[in-house]
């Protein structure tokens, strides 16, 4: 039997060693051996990734790669640190590959067939990042997991050169994220200075014996900054939506689904484990602070994803408004926050792959992603009309799919400090929710008159894209139709599975105790935490809010769908009103998404100084 200890370093040698197997045999093989081979690569890491996850348990796995181990507490060596939190975002980093490997099996055919296996073993690259920077315990080590992550997703998402705008989307990509970066590395070599240390738990032990300072609050800053890039949290986040309305769409499957997860993950861990300690930053300062910053990028995420017609852009500010959600949660800095935003994270992974890769079968079919272009072209597609419809039900939060539990656990957490912040959630899902809800109803049902634009001028239609695939008028394979429909049972599995909430629950009670984490990282033992479990089940009162959420995105879309077509004063004040709205709020905010690189770089520098300054009052 493999050792735990064993199993951390496994995790990420199994997907970088099938990258180099894929990239040295796959010029001479065919494609279905290819398909078949990284299959087989991406299962085995889910299993690896499964025992270690069990293996675990409610403790803390420890691997000092090298055997350079502490002593009395120091060590140059390199660790390896795994929780449920962490082996549990890999492993849903793992399922989730596997889900795109297996839904690009007949999907994406590489152009050159001398280069056949470039697209897989760039996909297992992304894996090994992903999973390796959920997985480190050292800080340095962190940021080379993360820009390799970020480097691989940049090619993904300009894969198809000859087309100019992924690699326009992809060079903004990795320009702001790039600069994101810089700062973070600055941010460690700060706290590297100060402490000489770079693993997390003894840099915490280390600042912990340092009077707070400015230096402290700058280096934090500018570490969270990369993250909080990458998470796209406004301002930062412009790079989200022009990136994915580009990238081909198993690539958007993996950066909505866990990549930007991976930003809010990280800024978490960085805060628990370095920068919560007696003399670091206080719970009251951050939790303000982050809450403030998540609402505004769930509020500005949700309005935007009802403002777009092109569904890649659609989808991609719907992650922006959850991934609000998601830091709002976690920042609550309790552990029934944290396993609420855990749930929803699982839960969300799924609904969000699941209706990028609907959106993949219309662009297969109709080389359009275009809401109005498409308008009733989807009724030959029935099957996928309802996973879409589905998907966005889940994404509003329809009980019993784990977005709604979820999301009724963060927003119980939270409703005693913050009591509008239930409101913030159910308007956010609803939002969104109704944006897919909408584009279904018109895209497959053909309900309603034929939609108009709405601000001229200002909208990204998504007509005439090019089809990620040889013959657009083949049928649909079966894996692009089965993987969507496995993904959103996977998130409806999350809010019924009892044994899983009772997982993540001790989980987050484990996330957010530095001492049981610092204790196990440097002596090697196990410390249980000292707060009680939280409970995630179901209440009467998270139902109702899910409901609400549910309900007001099927009102929303029926408005939406059939309002234009009501001929009466209230309807005709009401779009006054609306359209009065827009010219003034509206239509300056899409005109901030400009797609200009200068001007994404400039709201970057205008984040961070803000973050800077509120962080140092």
């Amino acid at each position: 039997m493999v050792p735990t200890t064993d199993l951390l370093p496994l995790a990420i040698a199994v997907p970088l060693l099938g990258a180099v197997v894929l990239v040295v045999v796959g010029r001479w093989l065919p494609r279905p051996a290819i398909d078949a081979l990284v299959t087989v690569w991406a299962v085995l890491e889910v299993g690896c990734l499964a025992w270690l996850w069990l293996r675990t348990g409610d403790g803390h796995s420890v691997s000092w790669l090298g055997g350079w181990s502490p002593v009395r507490g120091e060590s140059v060596g390199i660790v390896l640190v795994g929780d449920r939190i962490g082996v549990g975002l890999a492993l849903l980093t793992g399922a989730l590959v596997l889900a795109v490997v297996v839904y690009s099996w007949r999907y994406f055919d590489e152009p050159p067939e001398a280069h056949a296996g470039t697209f897989p073993a760039l996909i297992l690259l992304f894996e090994a990042g992903m999973v390796g920077f959920a997985l480190t315990g050292d800080l340095f080590d962190a940021f080379v997991f993360f820009e390799l992550m970020g480097a691989v997703a940049y090619a993904l998402t300009g894969y198809r050169i000859e087309d100019p705008r992924p690699v326009q989307g992809a060079l903004v990509f990795g320009v702001v994220n790039s600069l994101g970066a810089y700062c973070s590395l600055l941010g460690i070599g700060l706290v590297y200075a100060r402490t000489g240390e770079l693993g997390l738990a003894q840099i915490g032990v280390q600042l912990a014996r340092h009077r707070p300072d400015v230096l402290l609050s700058a280096a934090f800053v500018l570490i969270v900054t990369g993250l909080l890039v990458k998470a796209a949290v406004v301002p930062l986040h412009f790079w989200l939506p022009d990136a994915h309305s580009v990238a081909p769409t198993p690539v958007c499957m993996l950066l909505s689904g866990v990549m930007v997860e991976l930003g809010v993950y990280g800024t978490a861990r960085v805060y628990w484990v370095v920068f919560s300690g007696p003399h670091g930053i206080t719970h009251a300062h951050l939790r303000a602070v982050f809450v403030a910053a998540g609402v505004l990028t769930a509020l500005v995420g949700a309005v935007m994803c009802w403002q777009q017609r092109h569904l890649k852009r659609l989808l991609a500010f719907s992650t922006v408004g959850h991934v609000g959600l998601f830091l709002a949660g976690t920042a609550l800095l309790t552990p029934a926050a944290t396993a609420g935003t855990a749930l929803y994270v699982a839960a969300h992974a799924g609904v969000k792959a699941a209706l990028f890769a609907t959106t993949g079968v219309l662009l297969d079919r109709y080389g359009s992603v275009d809401e109005h272009g498409l308008y009733r072209r989807g009724r030959d597609l029935p099957f996928v009309g309802a996973l879409f419809a589905v998907g966005g039900l889940g994404l509003a939060g329809l009980p019993p799919f784990g977005t709604a539990l979820g999301k009724a656990v963060a927003e119980h957490a939270g409703e005693d400090e913050f009591p509008w912040l239930p409101a913030v959630f159910v308007l956010v899902s609803a939002l969104t929710g109704g944006a897919v809800l909408r584009a279904a109803t018109r895209i497959f049902a053909g309900a309603g008159p034929r939609p108009r634009d709405q601000y001229a001028g200002t909208e990204t239609t998504g007509g005439g894209e090019e089809p990620e695939i040889r013959d657009p008028q083949r049928r649909v394979p079966v894996p692009m139709l089965v993987v969507p429909a496995v993904l959103l049972a996977a998130a409806l599995a999350v809010g019924l599975l009892p044994g899983l909430g009772a997982a993540l629950a001790h989980a987050a009670r484990q996330f957010t105790d530095r001492t049981a984490y610092t204790t196990a990282a440097i002596h090697g033992h196990t410390v249980a935490p000292s707060t009680p479990v939280p409970d995630v089940g179901w209440s009467a009162e998270g139902v109702l809010l899910a409901l609400a959420s549910t309900v007001l995105a099927v009102l929303l879309a029926m408005a939406a769908v059939w309002g234009p077509a009501l001929r009466s004063p209230a309807v005709g004040r009401a779009t006054a009103v609306c359209d009065g709205v827009g010219r003034r709020v509206i239509v300056p905010l899409r005109r901030l998404h400009s797609g200009h690189l200068g001007d994404y770089v400039a709201w970057l520098a205008v984040g961070m100084a803000v973050l800077l300054v509120v962080m140092a009052v």
